[in-house]
């Protein structure tokens, strides 16, 4: 009788124990693992330039190659570690596959994150010596810690409910399972392999085993984070359409004025949360944020003529300020991970360094938009290993997220907020205030680069976003002697 599996994926995340795993399956004679293959910014590990005779450009460009390589070059069944932001190409290929066997390894999400910011804090990664150790305390940081929670939270939903649909099973387990062996001997035997380990491997060591109190130093906001989190979505109304995460807790009310802003990333947020904030004569600090469906509910039902809004940007003046905002500053908000990623790999021309340069000019600028537009295009159809981030996912998915709880009132447009904010005062009975004034990016602001090759391909980009909310050329719909 031949075996149920030609190959295996474990789905896991950073920090759950997938390295000391992978290093015990290795040890049986008919298991291989290769850990995270179709990670978007290294393959198997940061220094590997090839796999099998695949290079990282060549995986990035038919990754499904690398499996087939994988299957015939390895003795006895292959494996590899696969995490919610690792090529989306790949989970479409192998989660309906029932010759691939699917594990499922999960930790306390508190835990993990925690061990992150620790190992961010240190740089130790991996710990093969208790004597190595290094002991650093590191920061919670509450928004953080919900965005990713629920990014996670998704994935590992979208992981159960293909499984179910293809009627497959996985086997689940957990961070403090892989201590036993008895249960590491039972996944190998899942997978199809014979014989049993008697110890571990030794490879890897527990890096921080002390209490979270003792390893964060505001550890008073993780308690009042966790406590504000609704992990077993209690408040969950049954409905029968196919799981998705809400991201409620990114919606923003006022104190007194009955408004909320349903923001879309990438539009004027900072900009509305400024205006929402004078509206109430309070700072920004002071706008209410955070919510659970049910909090979310509570204050509707108490706010009586209530409005609820979000805000579109034209797609143009989106990509732009996402751009700007994401790859061409050191800020918190930048990702700097993918920006190596978009030079190294999608022949985005990027400065190297981030100050000011004088070979960066509006020329290179407006090459470097472009070929960041053509990679947008790719990157939304699915063709590349790099995630679909909410800053420039398109505006019509955000908006379908949305609706799986609750749509906005008002569809707002930035070109005319001045207009829209001033009726969605009067709707509710308060005096309105100016419309914000929007932030400039930099180095260069849009006016200055834009031409019909970057509208066109922006629209190569966001066709549907163009057919949904009937955007015209940038040019058309924006007055450029004032940008």
């Amino acid at each position: 009788m031949g075996r149920a599996f030609d190959y295996f994926v474990i789905f896991a995340e950073m920090r759950t124990g997938s390295n000391f795993l992978e290093s015990n399956l290795d040890l049986f004679p008919g298991l291989q693992t290769y850990g995270e293959t179709f990670n978007p910014y290294f393959m198997v590990k940061p220094n590997l330039e090839e796999l099998f005779g695949v290079s990282v450009e060549s995986r990035n460009a038919d990754p499904l190659h690398l499996i087939e390589r994988m299957k015939e070059e390895t003795d006895g069944i292959p494996g590899f570690r696969f995490f919610h932001d690792h090529d989306s190409r790949v989970f479409e290929a192998v989660i309906d596959d029932p010759r691939c066997a699917k594990v499922v390894l999960t930790r306390n999400f508190v835990d993990a994150y925690v061990s992150r910011k620790v190992a961010w804090e240190t740089d130790q990664w991996q710990l093969s010596n208790v004597h190595d150790v290094i002991k650093k305390k590191a920061r919670f940081v509450p928004q953080e810690f919900a965005k990713l929670f629920f990014r996670i939270t998704e994935f590992q939903q979208k992981v159960l409910g293909r499984l179910q649909r293809s009627g497959q099973t996985a086997f689940y387990i957990d961070y403090e399972d892989i201590q036993d062996i008895d249960v590491v001997n039972g996944l190998a035997s899942f997978l199809g392999e014979t014989t049993r380990i008697e110890k571990f491997s030794g490879k890897f060591k527990k890096q921080n085993p002390e209490p979270l109190e003792e390893k964060i130093v505001n550890y008073p906001d993780l308690l009042q984070t966790v406590k504000a989190i609704d992990f077993f979505d209690i408040g969950h109304i049954p409905v029968f359409e196919p799981r998705r995460t809400p991201m409620v807790p990114s919606y923003v009310t006022a104190p007194r004025a009955p408004l909320m802003f349903l923001p879309i990333q990438g539009g004027p947020v900072d900009e509305v949360r400024n205006w929402l904030a004078a509206l109430d004569g309070v700072s920004v600090d002071d706008l209410v944020t955070g919510m659970n469906q049910r909090e979310m509910r509570k204050w509707k039902r108490t706010q009586g003529n209530h409005r609820s809004f979000t805000v579109l940007r034209h797609p143009v003046a989106r990509a732009h300020a996402a751009f700007c905002r994401h790859f061409l500053s050191e800020g918190p908000e930048a990702y700097l991970e993918i920006r190596r990623a978009l030079r190294a790999h999608y022949d985005v021309p990027l400065p190297e360094v981030l100050v000011p340069q004088a070979e960066y000019d509006r020329v290179a600028h407006h090459e470097a938009f472009l070929s960041f537009l053509r990679f947008l295009k790719s990157n939304l159809e699915g063709q590349t290993t790099i995630r679909v981030d909410g800053a420039w996912a398109s505006q019509g998915s955000v908006i379908h997220g949305f609706g799986q709880v609750h749509l906005p009132d008002h569809l707002l447009r930035e070109a005319q907020l001045a207009q829209g904010l001033d009726q969605l005062c009067a709707e509710v009975g308060i005096a309105p205030l100016p419309a914000p004034e929007p932030i400039r990016d930099t180095p260069f602001t849009l006016a200055e680069i834009y031409n019909d090759e970057i509208e066109t391909a922006v629209r190569a980009a966001y066709k549907r976003d163009y057919m949904l909310f009937g955007f015209g050329d940038w040019s058309v719909e924006n007055d450029l002697s004032k940008s």
